[in-house]
């Protein structure tokens, strides 16, 4: 009997949960309104190279470096050819 009322009980309380109201997702928020027309990118001006930089630039070229060793390597570069002038 008192497992009865136990399950009774439990039954109740698990049933419960089921038929809880929830709340309904909010609608999606509408999108702005799209334009046909669009805004041109605007490039910065280039700064002028050194001859220095072109240089070890294409010495880094040859060797074929790329990412790290090849900033590292430009540095290095840059650095070496201003101490000798």
């Amino acid at each position: 009997m008192r497992k009865m009322l136990i399950v009774a009980i439990m039954s109740a309380f698990y049933s419960s949960v089921g038929f809880a109201q929830t709340t309904a997702a909010p609608p999606p928020a509408a999108s702005p309104p799209t334009t046909t027309k669009t805004i041109p990118k605007v490039k910065p001006p280039e700064t002028p190279r050194s001859a220095e930089s072109i240089e070890c630039s294409k010495q880094a070229d040859a060797k074929g470096l790329h990412g790290k060793p090849r900033q590292t390597f430009r540095a290095n570069c840059i650095k070496g050819m201003k101490k000798k002038s």
